[in-house]
């Protein structure tokens, strides 16, 4: 199966290259970030605790991320692998998918980063949260995002490279170059 990490601060493109992968390779997505608004947007415990943690620019605790991904998983059939959108955000996140992967006897094939200036990131996420609505793309949100995202979510891109699977790809430019880079990257590992 092909298992992927897109990687990326807040604003890289992983959702829109996310869909491009789905498209060519025929596997599934998970996006923590939509199942946590479906859950917010359901208004369930889940929900109110995410939105909560997310409105203050935090990440969900690992413990829950981790049974949500591993519930959604079990929902695919037949699948050809999964791209993971969101997930991992930290070290510890990255060994518990390494974890779950390797008890259904899977690993994570490669784990795509997608780089892109910080300026960028942020004329990219005000102009989302323009076009869309979603309350968590204003600037305060989006800095104490990115700075969760150095602190944080940053470190993984050395993990994955002492394990084999990180592939850099420059984030900024046309979108149909980016994907063609993406699918080296992807088609090496392979």
């Amino acid at each position: 199966m092909l298992n992927i990490v897109i990687f990326g601060a807040p604003g890289s493109g992983k959702g829109t290259q996310s869909e491009k992968i789905v498209e060519k390779y025929g596997i599934n997505h998970i996006s923590t970030g939509d199942v946590l608004r479906g859950e917010i947007k359901a208004g369930t415990e889940l929900g109110k605790t995410a939105q909560s943690l997310i409105d203050n620019g935090q990440l969900i605790p690992d413990d829950l991320m981790v049974s949500i991904l591993s519930a959604k998983l079990d929902t695919f059939e037949n699948s050809k692998g999964v791209i993971f959108d969101g997930f991992p955000r930290t070290i510890a996140q990255a060994e518990a998918l390494k974890k779950m992967l390797n008890k259904r006897g899977e690993d994570v094939t490669v784990m795509i980063e997608l780089d892109v200036p910080e300026e960028e990131l942020m004329t990219r996420l005000l102009k989302r949260g323009e076009e869309s609505g979603r309350a968590d793309d204003n600037e305060e949100t989006i800095r104490k995002r990115l700075v969760v995202y150095h602190e944080q979510t940053a470190p993984l891109k050395d993990w994955y490279k002492n394990d084999g699977k990180h592939c850099y790809i420059n984030g900024s430019g046309e979108l149909d170059r980016i994907f063609e880079d993406i699918v080296v990257a992807i088609d090496s590992k392979l």
